[in-house]
């Protein structure tokens, strides 16, 4: 289908939207802050200049309730007969909104990677009991470590690997504590980046039961912290960490004790999404999302002064991007205009752990089975066009061949994600939906084009609105996923999950 009004990228309202959101005056965006309530009043406004009708109800903006958990920093681990200190050795938090939780001479069992994948075969909790225990766990996935494509995905890490499935199963087996061993090249980043998100006041959703279905302790210690622990216990842990990578692993009780006590300031808050939604013409009730997180890392102390950081790249330019794609879809009349709807979002708390968006999918304005796909924004490329598009996951979903097509259409080749270790995957927004079932695109550029950005400007002071940016990028890659939303918006198609997942199953759930 060829519209007779194709997309055209209108510069100058990009520029004012980026630059309004990563100015000085929005403060950052921090969920809970004033830039917060600045960022929901200027995109409600906009959706509602636009011309789009309110996502939730009678409004454009749905409130989503939160807890900010500050731990007492002030806390030693005790394994056996060894001390660890805070920040330097190890990181706890809790997501349990309660003022105190504490291992009690807890049991420490070796759970090898932490992971029970059925559909890999792969199970090592199997014939163990770790109720109430405190469990060590390995970051990344066995495919990682093997670097074998027949083991998981080889190289490219699957949720298995990721720090927030370890904690996951680890409550549903019943466990009170998790220690995630680090090491940079499996976790894909250092331990200052471990001890600088672990160890300040973090955000969680809060459900009926204040979270006690979550592990007690989320925790990660240093590797050679755990070369410590295995040495107390009698092992060599580089040693038994090698046993863990072969099918069949058996978790090692060390016939040690935990013990650690995290103290907690909780203080309960709404944050907020915001959403327009353009009605289909023929068929309202079929969603697709189109979407970026609006949220960035607000105001610290550096270096003795307050720092903003403004997240211009990220992610005020995916922000800015919705934006054009709503004014685009909208001005669409007639025979043009999208037969299915469309809702333009932005989500909060991404930063903090994709919470706006697990919000949304678990209280979506219509249910799962309605939504079509979500496209997701994380960052643009501000420079100049390339001759290629990245393409996060490989063999998940039919959004792929979306994505092939339209890269072709523009002269383009597809790239596969050139650091499949790193999970990116499974680190924004669209992974909750995926995980309630709608299948999603990742569109990401950061530090891909700009090979300083990632050492001296990501969740740095530094990433700011610079009025040189090129913004070839930025209309080569929008009209690209107008065309994915064209198409999707006019036909019929529900693309499936292509590989056998927990997302496949949960669309099955729904009949599609």
């Amino acid at each position: 289908m060829v519209h007779a009004a194709p997309f055209q990228f209108d510069e100058s309202a990009y520029r004012h939207d980026v630059k309004t959101l990563a100015s000085d005056k929005f403060e950052g965006r921090g969920p809970l802050s004033e830039g917060e309530k600045l960022t929901i009043d200027y995109l409600a406004k906009s959706f509602r200049d636009i011309g789009l009708k309110p996502a939730f109800g009678n409004s454009f903006v749905q409130n989503v309730p939160m807890a900010e958990i500050t731990a007492d920093q002030n806390m030693q681990l005790k394994v056996g007969d060894l001390t660890f200190a805070n920040g330097s050795d190890f990181t706890a938090r809790t997501e349990q909104v309660v003022p105190q939780v504490k291992l009690d001479n807890s049991d420490v069992v070796f759970v090898g990677y932490g992971i029970n994948a059925p559909e890999y075969g792969w199970n090592d909790y199997a014939g163990v009991d770790v109720k109430g225990k405190t469990v060590i766990v390995l970051v990344n996935d066995p495919g990682f470590a093997t670097q074998d494509p027949k083991v998981f995905k080889g190289n490219a890490m699957t949720y298995y690997g990721r720090w927030t499935y370890k904690y996951e199963e680890a409550a549903r087996e019943g466990a009170k504590a998790v220690f995630i061993v680090h090491e940079t090249a499996p976790a894909a980043y250092g331990w200052n980046v471990v001890e600088s998100s672990n160890t300040n006041k973090k955000y969680t959703l809060v459900d009926a039961n204040k979270n006690l279905s979550h592990v007690g302790v989320m925790g990660w210690i240093q590797h050679s912290v755990a070369q410590q622990i295995f040495k107390a216990a009698g092992l060599d842990y580089d040693q038994v960490k090698l046993t863990a990578i072969k099918k069949g692993f058996k978790a090692i009780p060390l016939h040690l004790t935990a013990n650690l006590t995290i103290n907690n300031s909780i203080e309960l808050a709404t944050s907020h999404n915001v959403a327009g939604l353009l009605p289909g013409t023929e068929h309202p009730d079929e969603w697709l999302v189109m979407h970026a997180h609006w949220d960035h890392l607000g105001k610290a102390m550096v270096d003795g002064k307050e720092a903003i950081y403004h997240g211009a790249v990220d992610n005020a330019s995916g922000v800015a991007g919705v934006l054009q794609l709503a004014r685009y879809f909208k001005s669409l009349k007639g025979k043009d205009a999208p037969k299915r709807s469309i809702l333009f979002a932005d989500f909060t708390a991404e930063e903090n752990g994709l919470l706006g968006a697990q919000y949304f999918a678990e209280h979506p304005p219509v249910p799962t089975k309605q939504l079509v796909a979500l496209l997701n924004i994380d960052g643009m490329n501000v420079g100049k066009p390339t001759n290629y598009v990245l393409q996060y996951g490989d063999g998940v979903s039919a959004l792929e061949k979306y994505l092939s097509d339209a890269a072709k259409a523009q002269g383009r080749v597809v790239k596969p994600d050139p650091r499949p270790q790193n999970g990116l995957m499974f680190r924004s927004d669209h992974f909750a939906l995926a995980k309630e079932g709608v299948p999603g695109l990742l569109f990401l550029s950061l530090g891909d084009t700009d090979p300083d950005y990632i050492k001296h400007k990501y969740h740095q002071p530094a990433d700011r609105y610079d009025p040189h940016w090129d913004l070839g990028g930025v209309s080569q890659d929008l009209t690209l996923m107008s065309d994915i939303l064209d198409k999707l918006a006019n036909n019929r198609d529900w693309p499936k999950w292509l590989e056998e997942s927990d997302f496949k199953k949960r669309r099955a759930q729904d009949g599609r």
